[in-house]
Parts: structure tokens; C-alpha cells; sequence
């Protein structure tokens, strides 16, 4: 199982550069009844099945693989019912890195948030003056939660 290490921040929109080729997400969340993450998602006509289990600090263990495409629409239907996020993904390299730059729909509107994945926790990065608060470690600003209490409702 991989491990993914992630920084999340807020967004300063009127600093961010122009964005452009954007990849737009539908993602629901299956309930479970432990510290696991179980989610599909929909990007570009690609479905994908994801399970995360939080380990410490910045780090989880995820596990993601391709499912076809009818069985995430059948999956986000059936299942999650209105545990759904909607964004617009957009991807901005950094050097070796690149930032992920999520702009929410529907009930998150007016969130942006941006991640970086990172080889190891301690990895130095440069941060944009686009970049505002580190929202890592705040729960609320994690998909999972965000389906349960949205931004707009804060």
C-alpha cells in the first residue's frame, strides 16, 4: 500500500495565476464506521476507487485503482447518495513538484484549496505568495468532512 504525504493550504484567489485545463471531479464517499477513507471518484470519463487510512501527521496509507467508468456512476448513485464533492482540478508544476489546485461546486462554492503531495514529510518546497493558511491538520477542510459539513454552511 502506497503512502501518500500531503500539505494542503488555503488559497488567495485575487494572487493565484490564471488557470487553465482543468479536469472536473465528481467524488462520493462510502460510509464506514472506522478511521478508513473509502471514495470514488470520476475525473476525465476515468473512474477510480480510493481507500485511506490516516497514520500520522501528514501521512496515510491510500490505495487507488482504476474501476470502469459505469461502475463509479452506479457506485456515487447507489451509495453515497448526497456524500458527493464537486470541483475543478487544476495542476500547477513547481520544479519536481506540482500543486493541485481544487476549486469547489455546489455546497463548497468559494473554496479553493491547494495540495501538494510530497516524497517525505520533512520535504522543503517553495511556497507561492498565492498561498495563505495551512489547513493541513484542520479536519474540516478534508473532502471526507466536507461532504458531512460543507463550506457553505460554516
Amino acid at each position: 500500500m502506497a503512502i501518500e504525504i500531503e500539505r494542503k493550504f488555503l488559497v488567495i484567489p485575487d494572487k493565484l495565476p490564471r488557470l487553465k485545463d482543468g479536469v472536473d471531479i465528481v467524488q462520493g464517499y462510502i460510509p464506514t464506521t472506522n478511521a478508513t477513507t473509502v471514495r470514488v471518484r470520476i475525473a476525465d470519463a476515468q473512474g477510480f476507487m480510493t481507500i485511506k487510512l490516516r497514520t500520522s501527521g501528514i501521512s496515510r496509507k491510500e490505495h487507488e485503482f482504476p474501476i470502469p467508468l459505469q461502475d463509479a456512476k452506479e457506485i456515487i448513485a447507489e451509495m453515497c447518495h448526497t456524500l458527493t464533492i464537486e470541483k475543478t482540478r487544476y495542476y500547477l508544476p513547481q520544479g519536481e513538484l506540482t500543486w493541485e489546485i481544487d476549486v469547489f461546486r455546489g455546497a463548497n462554492e468559494g473554496l479553493i484549496v491547494a495540495e501538494l503531495e510530497l516524497p517525505r514529510e520533512d520535504q522543503d518546497f517553495e511556497q507561492p505568495d498565492w498561498l495563505g493558511e495551512e489547513v493541513t491538520m484542520d479536519p474540516r477542510y478534508s473532502n471526507s468532512s466536507l461532504v458531512l459539513q460543507p463550506f457553505s454552511r460554516w
